[in-house]
């Protein structure tokens, strides 16, 4: 048995990881009048299909979300609340 003070070894649990070392579940694109939300993760893949409706709305680069710059922040947000992060491209 060790005799170091490491409160992880004795645990079992991993420490915890930096932000910035987690990779996103999105990247965000800004193209001027209209914003793409691309997918990275499995867990992203899943939020586009439950909450961005691809029938209802013109989605020409699926799954890659296409959105109007005035409605990106507060799909941002939503994300958040989600547990999902985005990052600038």
């Amino acid at each position: 048995m060790s005799s170091h003070n490491d409160s992880f070894v004795f645990s079992g649990n991993s420490p915890t990881h930096s932000a910035s070392k987690i990779p996103p579940d999105f990247l965000v694109e800004n193209h001027g009048s209209i914003f793409l939300l691309i997918p990275q993760t499995v867990s992203a893949r899943v939020w586009v299909e439950d909450h961005i409706f691809r029938e209802n709305s013109y989605q020409p680069y699926w799954p890659t979300v296409v959105v109007e710059h005035r409605y990106v922040y507060d799909l941002l947000i939503g994300l958040r609340k989600h547990g999902l992060r985005a990052v600038r491209g």
